[in-house]
């Protein structure tokens, strides 16, 4: 192996080393993420985002993606020299080849952690449900009552209200309409002509 090793010129030694240790670490990481030792990208704790309202931003330079570009740069270098390229073409390809890997890694975790929910309840999302009254919901917001109702994908109990002149009693058929600032549903009762 050393003596064939040994035999290449300068350039194919450069885009061996970078492919094979580039592997190594790719390998490491498929390994740790599988078996659940996977701690997340150390690196981009460099430079941290600001949690806020607009979510994830887009990460470019992590751990994971430049190992991602090293290992792909790598081995389309090989392949290009293999190819009897020139090295100005070897190189621009191998670039392009990681960049582009780096990239599509970018999207897939960026997406990946967009997919994950944060748990919170946001009551708008309950504005048009279809709903069953569960307590007795009292007339012209008299008495607050409670209503199921599918709400991001989970059934909930969540307090309600009513403008209608009788109240609703438990097991009536309900329309969600707005949402008071303190969470409480504002709801109507939905007749068997809506149906």
């Amino acid at each position: 192996m050393m003596d064939w090793f040994s035999t290449l010129e300068l350039f194919s030694k450069f885009y061996w080393i970078i492919a094979l240790i580039g592997s190594l670490f790719f390998l490491f990481i498929v390994i740790t993420t599988f078996i659940g030792a996977d701690t997340g990208d150390d690196l981009d704790e460099l430079d941290p985002g600001i949690e806020s309202d607009t979510g994830i931003e887009f990460q470019f330079i992590t751990f994971k993606n430049l190992i991602g570009f090293f290992t792909l740069f790598g081995w389309s270098g090989i392949a290009c020299i293999d190819a009897g390229l020139s090295k100005p073409v070897t190189v621009i390809i191998s670039l392009f080849s990681g960049l582009l890997m780096m990239t599509i890694m970018s999207a897939m975790f960026y997406y990946t952690r967009k997919l994950t929910s944060s748990g919170t309840l946001v009551y708008k999302n309950a504005i048009g449900a279809v709903g069953e009254v569960y307590l007795t919901i009292g007339a012209n917001r008299s008495k607050i009552g409670k209503v199921s109702v599918n709400v991001q994908g989970s059934l909930r109990e969540l307090d309600a209200l009513t403008d209608s002149s009788v109240e609703l009693k438990s097991g009536s058929v309900i329309n969600v309409l707005d949402v008071t600032a303190n969470g409480v549903l504002i709801v109507a009762s939905q007749n068997k002509k809506q149906i």
